[in-house]
């Protein structure tokens, strides 16, 4: 093989004094051509600084390298010391030699622009493509990447589309240029398994074609086992082990290596649910919905829509108290929507949502899933936690600071925390004060928004094992959305399927996932990936997700649905469900 990247002795620093702020500290590794690279390490580790040194993006982040090489084969033959280049040259290297595709679409892509107009731009500056030929290439790119109504997707904004999808816009973008090497920092986090299957075998359908190198950047070692060669794990800005996919999950050599593979939830098709609750059947629905429609007018014919999306059609489920009920699905099913509506933050279309016992008048809190955008940072941790009991009518007293103090307790925060400011705790840490912060005023119900899919593996089973300890303590019920089937499986007590706005199974969490039934539950299991699975094809979903978009006065046809055993229930599927 080809020799495509040489990085010897790298060290990067920020600040005004680079070398005595370092965080990546002498790492040195070799890219063959055609090959991937799976950097694995926790937040802080210094693995995405190194990536973005690559094509010197760390420039234009504070960063500096102070010492160091980074060659680089181009496609002339010659070699480039990335290091040591001048921008003129870099301007050249972006996007042709090295692309990147980066964890958070929203802050990548323009919100003024159109997706169409962004890709374009991309096929523009690599290709030069432009008119037709450049939006027939973007359109050709928004289906591989599997982008339902592709056609229509190319003039929406990046604020119209999920999370999801905008990772999936910014996929193609990268692709665009058709790069020697692509470098991928996180790039599947936001997508739920069957998707995120997609665009793994999407790349390895890419490399193989193209011989384009990969370096892979990820806290899930279930996707490193499944795609990388070699696997390069970081602590503290330092390479503290490095060798083939195999010997590094199989025969771990450094204890730090060791505590990330035990820390990785493994998904075991229902084995691992949890035991300590049940449904209890007599007891009184703490959330009760029915019936719910939640749709979204768009364009205009004079002063009518011409239309409506339809992001969730006829959901009815039951949350009890003291239980978690995860809703499960791909980006733009419809479970974020549904949530959102139980707060209030949706307007809904038609049914109706019933919370809270009768005796609270707080009975919904959410946490959100990005834990500094949920945080104003210009306030102190004191007054985020008063925030929601002043808006609410309570008086800045002691008793109000006590009930600070033992909540922050209860989160493994110390009651120092509440001079200090968001930006100066880590990811997990931030979470645990969004938590706590929702439990200000002792809520009946608490919503979890992909609450723990920003935080690293071993952050992620402390806040889920908090979770658990506080749900047992106050009572708590959960509504847990989540694309993490993992997860799901070691919190979950019962599960519902989303699947184009519709719930298509729902039942006890080991009879979901040990038994699925529907269709679009087995290949969303049958996508999880895991660390045993080397080397080989992703379980891929060529299945197309049906348009949402429906004219007006449309209304679906009811719903028949089949009961498996005891409250395990499956909808009935149409035919163009099952093929």
């Amino acid at each position: 093989m080809t020799k495509l990247l040489s990085v010897r002795d790298l060290h990067v620093g920020f600040g005004r004094d680079p070398k005595a702020n370092e965080v990546v500290k002498g790492v040195s590794f070799d890219l063959e051509q055609g090959q991937t690279l799976g950097i694995v390490g926790e937040s802080g580790s210094g693995k995405s600084v190194t990536a973005l040194c690559i094509n010197r993006l760390v420039d234009f982040g504070g960063g500096r390298i102070t010492a160091g090489s980074i060659n680089l084969a181009r496609a002339d033959g010659s070699v480039l010391d990335v290091a040591q280049a001048d921008e003129k040259t870099l301007l050249g290297v972006r996007g042709r030699d090295v692309a990147m595709i980066f964890q958070e679409p929203m802050t990548s892509l323009n919100p003024v622009h159109t997706i169409g107009a962004q890709i374009a731009e991309a096929y523009r500056l690599s290709q030069g493509l432009t008119g037709a030929a450049a939006d027939r290439a973007s359109l050709d790119v928004l289906e591989r990447v599997r982008i339902a109504d592709a056609k229509s997707r190319l003039g929406y904004y990046p604020h119209q589309l999920s999370g999801g999808m905008r990772q999936r816009v910014m996929i193609a973008m990268a692709l665009a240029a058709s790069p020697r090497l692509l470098i991928a920092d996180e790039p599947t986090t936001a997508l739920d398994v069957t998707v995120q299957a997609q665009i793994m075998a999407l790349l390895a359908e890419l490399r193989a074609e193209t011989g384009m190198s990969m370096i892979f950047i990820t806290h899930d070692i279930g996707l490193v086992a499944g795609i990388a060669d070699n696997i390069m794990v970081m602590q503290n800005g330092l390479a503290v082990e490095q060798n083939t996919t195999g010997a590094v999950l199989d025969h771990p050599q450094h204890d730090y290596t060791r505590h990330l593979l035990r820390a990785v939830p493994h998904f075991t098709a229902g084995a691992a649910v949890r035991s300590d609750g049940s449904r209890a059947n007599t007891a009184e629905p703490i959330v009760r919905v029915d019936d719910l429609a939640v749709r979204f007018p768009i364009g205009k014919a004079w002063f009518a829509p011409r239309g409506a999306i339809h992001a969730v059609d006829g959901v009815s489920f039951d949350l009890m108290p003291g239980e978690t009920l995860a809703i499960v699905g791909e980006s733009g099913c419809g479970k974020s929507t549904t949530a959102r509506a139980l707060l209030g933050l949706n307007q809904r279309h038609r049914g109706t949502i019933t919370a809270g016992a009768g005796n609270s008048s707080h009975p919904v809190q959410m946490v959100f899933q990005d834990p500094f955008a949920s945080l104003n940072p210009r306030l102190t941790v004191e007054a985020l936690l008063a925030e929601p009991a002043i808006a609410n009518g309570r008086k800045r007293d002691a008793a109000l600071r006590e009930r600070m103090i033992f909540l922050l307790g209860r989160v493994g925060l110390p009651e120092e925390s509440l001079t200090r400011y968001p930006h100066q705790f880590s990811g997990g840490q931030r979470q645990r004060l969004c938590i706590a912060r929702a439990l200000m005023l002792n809520p009946d119900v608490v919503v979890l928004d992909e609450a723990v899919s920003a935080l690293d593996v071993s952050v992620q089973a402390k806040v889920l094992e908090l979770l658990v300890d506080l749900q047992r303590e106050f009572g708590l019920a959960y509504l847990f959305i989540s694309h993490d089937m993992a997860v799901v499986e070691r919190i979950a007590h019962r599960i519902a399927v989303m699947f184009a706005g519709q719930i298509v199974e729902m039942g006890e969490a080991r009879a979901v996932l040990s038994a699925p039934q529907h269709s679009y539950t087995k290949r969303l299991i049958a996508a999880v990936p895991a660390i045993e699975r080397r080397r080989q094809h992703f379980a891929v979903d060529m299945t197309q997700v049906p348009s949402l978009v429906r004219p007006p006065g449309y209304e679906p046809p009811p719903a028949r649905w089949q009961q498996i055993g005891g409250d395990h229930l499956v909808r009935e599927e149409t035919a163009h469900e099952q093929n």
